[in-house]
This record gives structure tokens, C-alpha cells and sequence, in this order.
């Protein structure tokens, strides 16, 4: 396979209206299991979301995201996360749920460097 290592990755989405369905790409997750690695990298478009939800909690939305990233980097951000591996971190934060967090499908790629590829998506999915 050339050193290059399966990974899965999804986009964050916020969902302001969760009835209405509309989205706009905040970030992205990715996991590499051969690597143990997870991350989250997150960029708020704040004009994007106001044009969406004129009435979008701006600060809510951040600390949300923020919260995903803390799961991703494990220590004490991540609370009771803390104690589980890459790989249970990353399936509990791809479970489907009703907030205005929400992963978006996941995707399979392979890379030689997962970090790389979290900037990579950062910039191709949201930025």
C-alpha cells in the first residue's frame, strides 16, 4: 500500500434550524486507526451562518465546536471521553444526533500523514 493508511473522515456541519435541514459545513473529523490518531479542526464562517440563521447563537455554535475538538484532543477537554481510545472517540462523535453540531456522512481515503489530512479536508469542505 506504499505506507499509506486507511482513514475515515466526516465534515461538521451546523444545523441551526433543525427542522429546516439547512447546513453549513464548521469543520471536520478524522480517524486513523493504524495511527491511533483522531482530530477535529473547526472554522466558523460567522457571515455564512448569520445569512442562514439571522438569529444563530454565534457563541453557542463556537463552544460546541470547541467541545468536539476538546473530545478529538483527549485529556481533561474531553471529560469522560478522556478514558477512551481514538477509535471510540471518534464513533461516539460521528453518532447521528438531533443539535445544531452534527457529523455529516462518513468517508474512507487513505493518507501517509492523518494531520495533514485534517487541514487538507479543512480547506476543501469548509474554507
Amino acid at each position: 500500500m506504499n505506507g499509506r493508511d486507511v482513514f475515515e473522515y466526516a465534515p461538521l456541519r451546523v444545523v441551526p434550524r433543525v427542522e429546516r435541514g439547512e447546513f453549513i459545513n464548521a469543520g471536520v473529523l478524522v480517524y486513523c486507526r493504524a495511527k491511533s490518531f483522531v482530530a477535529a479542526r473547526t472554522h466558523l464562517d460567522e457571515s455564512r451562518l448569520k445569512a442562514l440563521a439571522p438569529d444563530a447563537d454565534v457563541a453557542g455554535v463556537r463552544a460546541a465546536l470547541r467541545a468536539v475538538e476538546g473530545v478529538c484532543a483527549g485529556g481533561d477537554p474531553a471529560g469522560q471521553a478522556a478514558r477512551d481510545d481514538a477509535g471510540r472517540r471518534f464513533r461516539w462523535l460521528i453518532a447521528p444526533r438531533s443539535t445544531v453540531v452534527q457529523p455529516g456522512p462518513v468517508h474512507t481515503g487513505l493518507t501517509l500523514d492523518p494531520s495533514a489530512e485534517v487541514e487538507r479536508l479543512l480547506t476543501l469542505l469548509v474554507r
